[in-house]
């Protein structure tokens, strides 16, 4: 696996995070709301909110600020590993816990990649959301979008449709600004008891997770 970005110029830009949490990405098309404010917009939130109904909202934000911060810890890992510069270091709970994590990734996930085009990539489809995609790569000899998960406990298929959705709309995105034709996404996921999970999305299940996102999108500007 390596660095090797491609033959065109990325295009970077920032975000800003709103009162209430909105994140909205400042793009050449103007500000755009992102993929995952879209998600949470219109998506189900019956489990969440049971969720939080059984523990409390002081104890949910709680675990909730503990997931962002091992989640960007073990990003962290996986971008420095692929730059080839010193990964983090310490020796409490939670940075052991995302060394070991990024470590399943590593070794389980990544050595399926051949090439990285791209780490932590604002991505934009022209007037309709942005987004940061973690990988742009070659995949089994495929160029596709990669998403890094952390979660409490393995996942079932039936959970992580939002992640497909994410992998589906930055690809769309990509596909539109610079001209490629990716139809496929990987889910690397590591839980806390580095209990390793990947979902390929790709062929028929892309297409269709292509179509939901577009019902998302109706969804969200149907509602405004």
């Amino acid at each position: 696996m390596m660095y090797k970005p491609p033959d065109f110029e990325y295009i970077k830009f920032g975000k800003v995070t709103l009162d209430g949490g909105t994140r909205t990405y400042q793009t050449p098309d103007g500000n755009l709301p992102s993929v995952t404010t879209i998600l949470g917009a219109t998506g189900d939130k019956t489990f969440l909110d049971a969720w939080r109904k059984r523990i409390g909202n002081t104890q949910a934000d709680k675990e909730s600020k503990q997931a962002t911060g091992l989640g960007s810890l073990m990003h962290l890992h996986l971008e420095n590993y692929i730059l080839g510069v010193p990964r983090p270091s310490g020796n409490n709970l939670v940075r052991k816990m995302a060394e070991h994590m990024a470590d399943e990734i590593i070794n389980r996930g990544l050595v399926n990649v051949q090439e990285i085009w791209a780490i932590e990539q604002p991505l934009w489809f022209p007037g309709l959301y942005a987004g940061t995609a973690d990988l742009v790569m070659i995949h089994n000899q495929t160029l596709c979008i990669g998403d890094y998960k952390t979660t409490k406990k393995p996942k079932k298929d039936e959970w992580v449709t939002d992640y497909k959705l994410q992998l589906v709309a930055y690809a769309l995105a990509h596909n539109e600004v610079y001209d490629t034709n990716i139809k496929k996404g990987v889910i690397f996921m590591a839980s806390r008891e580095t209990q390793y999970q990947e979902w390929i999305v790709d062929g028929l299940e892309f297409d269709k997770h292509t179509e939901i996102w577009y019902d998302r999108l109706d969804t969200f500007y149907g509602s405004r």
